[in-house]
């Protein structure tokens, strides 16, 4: 008989910024999980449009209702910051059969690195299925609403950081 096994899962991703569909796959996914860990890449090749600070301070804002949710900024490998925080589970999360080759491939690629990790892929709400972090970067910074995409706080924090950059 197998012993109860630690059900950490990790979550992570960019955030770049943390959307409501992001709010919606951790929803789904915290009653699962003993902990969920929501870990905010830094990923300096994306090119990320809000620092690692501020995307960490925001998903923390957006996932505040959640006790067993921690959000981690992490500078290193995936598989590396899985391992140093107990990760035994990776959650992805899959808004269209476009994402499947993507994901399946760092699947693949994770399970040679962290074989004693799964990934489990869960799939969001109808009503954010098409909402993504570039399209809402892109409408924000170009003077679009975007309220109903993101978290108020994520709203607030974008448009001041367009006002800065029109200013610098």
């Amino acid at each position: 008989m197998n012993t109860v096994r630690n059900r950490v899962a990790v979550y992570p991703g960019t955030f770049d910024p943390i959307t409501n569909g992001h709010v919606d796959l951790v929803d789904r996914a915290a009653p699962l999980f003993e902990k969920l860990i929501v870990g905010v890449a830094e990923s300096p090749a994306k090119g990320p449009a809000l620092s690692l600070d501020l995307r960490v301070d925001l998903a923390r804002k957006a996932l505040a209702a959640y006790d067993n949710v921690e959000v981690m900024g992490f500078n290193s490998l995936l598989a590396h910051f899985v391992s140093e925080v107990g990760g035994r589970i990776l959650l992805r999360g899959l808004r269209a059969v476009s994402d499947f080759e993507y994901e399946f491939q760092l699947a693949s690629m994770n399970r040679h690195l962290i074989p004693e990790v799964e990934t489990l892929f869960l799939t969001p709400a109808e009503q954010y299925g098409f909402i993504s972090s570039s399209l809402v970067r892109e409408i924000s910074r170009l003077g679009g609403d975007v309220s109903s995409f993101v978290p108020d706080a994520v709203d607030d924090a974008l448009q001041a950081e367009w006002r800065r950059a029109a200013i610098d």
